[in-house]
């Protein structure tokens, strides 16, 4: 912070909301939660716009509930309020954001003697807000605290200016007024990352399976599609994460740990990802381009169904876990796309039950480290705690199934056309019992809080199995 003024206590401080007070903007999260409730909004929303952004945000705040608690305040600018409320300074909110929003931002702080708001009529922003305030307190009568633009207005008519986390047109102001300046914590390359989660990236991996377990992963040719679609599924990938972290706002704040996500903690805002999303799937689309139609046709059903769980699907008992081994077998299935290899049937089978019990051992974790009580759904979820036992059952009786797909697929006479001597790779039935049933140990002992896919591509033990399973396949092959 960077203080230039000293300001008088007898003059009230007006505050802004969306940028300043919370580094989020209430527009569109409200938007995006109206969405998740039910997607049908989607039709209503130009109707509304068309009357106005009035209008539109009044009609959001009817149908959206916002909690307060929990969003992303500006701690040190509200340390800076809460220092001139005790020293006696009247503070005023006054914002764009419709009424709801704003009474219950200002009840939760507690700091504000009025509250401005927009109203079904007029949209309390730039030359509105400045012509309010100057009507009740009379120009150079109040000073004002903003973020953005649509403040600089506010501002001319203030006594003076505070610029907090400035964009570009309110840091070239400050920069000329010399005002009261609270500058934000800058995203580093660390929060793009996480914002793409590109550690998910590694389960894109599984497109190369078919390919290796063909034999022709080595050929030139194969290899460049395989490898276009691994990087066509990481970047659809990272595109509906960016949706589904924006989608899951109220949710992820909630959490101790998906808290300080980029969208959830405001460090990233949401147009922002809107546009990486967007430049994702026109990349993924170029992509597919250059692919069998058939691949492009697995990307769509792919964007499709991670839609729906990120809507939906993730909220229904069973189902959610079903459909994320679906999205596993996917990939598979999309590898064999890209390169016009035959599918088999074995693999999709084996990774099925594989991933299934992944899939549990994830929400086994959510229901360990639950706080509701018996009775209640965990957050987001269709599962209870009481669930715990079955859902764990269901994990260690498919990661038994998937071993004995892998089984009956080394006995198999599939297996005796691509390896002369199979039973070398019979070692692989205990290893892959090894790493799954390990897995949902360590999850037992509330030793693993990650997400297994991640742990098995991180985890030392597991990545030494999979190294010996790779020379197994290769003594199969040689012998």
């Amino acid at each position: 912070m960077n203080v230039r003024l000293h300001n008088i206590v007898d003059i009230p401080l007006a505050v802004d909301l969306d940028g300043t007070l919370i580094s989020t903007d209430l527009l569109w999260e409200s938007v995006f939660q109206l969405l998740r409730a039910n997607p049908l909004y989607l039709f209503l929303l130009p109707v509304w716009l068309f009357s106005g952004k009035a209008r539109l945000k009044t009609e959001i705040a009817r149908r959206v509930t916002l909690d307060a608690s929990h969003l992303p305040y500006r701690e040190d600018f509200v340390s800076y309020l809460r220092a001139e409320r005790v020293r006696g300074r009247e503070l005023i909110l006054v914002t764009a954001a419709a009424e709801p929003f704003a009474k219950a931002v200002a009840a939760h702080l507690g700091l504000f003697s009025a509250v401005y708001h927009t109203d079904e009529t007029t949209n309390l922003a730039a030359h509105n807000k400045a012509a309010l305030l100057a009507k009740i307190y009379g120009p150079q009568g109040f000073d004002y605290a903003g973020n953005d633009r649509a403040d600089i207005a506010v501002f001319q008519t203030a006594r003076c200016a505070i610029v907090v986390a400035p964009d570009a047109a309110a840091d070239r102001y400050q920069k000329v007024h010399s005002s009261m300046r609270f500058d934000a914590k800058r995203a580093s390359i660390k929060t793009y990352i996480k914002m793409l989660r590109v550690h998910q990236w590694l389960k894109n991996f599984l497109v190369f399976a078919s390919p290796v377990l063909a034999h022709t992963v080595f050929q030139l040719e194969t290899f460049i599609a395989t490898t276009l679609a691994l990087v066509a599924f990481s970047f659809s990938a990272s595109a509906i994460y960016i949706i589904n972290d924006i989608l899951d706002l109220p949710l992820d704040r909630q959490h101790p740990t998906k808290r300080n996500r980029p969208f959830a903690s405001g460090a990233i805002s949401i147009p922002y990802g809107l546009l990486v999303s967007a430049l994702l799937l026109v990349a993924t689309a170029a992509i597919c381009s250059l692919l069998p139609l058939q691949f492009a046709a697995v990307i769509v059903l792919y964007l499709v169904v991670t839609t729906a769980y990120s809507l939906a699907i993730k909220r229904m008992l069973l189902i959610d876990v079903l459909c994320l081994a679906g999205l596993y077998a996917l990939r598979i299935l999309g590898g064999k796309a890209a390169t016009d290899l035959p599918l088999s049937f074995w693999l999709i089978a084996f990774g099925l039950f594989f991933f299934l019990s992944l899939a549990l051992v994830k929400r086994y974790v959510e229901l360990r480290y639950t706080t509701v009580d018996v009775g209640d759904r965990i957050a987001g979820r269709g599962y209870r705690p009481e669930d715990i036992h079955i859902v764990a059952q269901s994990g260690v009786s498919s990661a038994f199934a998937a071993a004995m797909v892998l089984a009956l697929y080394i006995q198999s006479e599939d297996i005796r056309a691509l390896y002369p001597e199979p039973w070398v790779i019979w070692p692989l039935v205990p290893m892959v019992l090894y790493i799954n049933v390990r897995i949902w140990i360590l999850a037992h002992r509330k030793e693993l809080d990650d997400d297994p896919v991640v742990f098995i591509a991180t985890d030392w033990r597991s990545q030494l199995v999979i190294a010996i399973g790779v020379m197994l396949f290769i003594a199969a092959s040689v012998l």
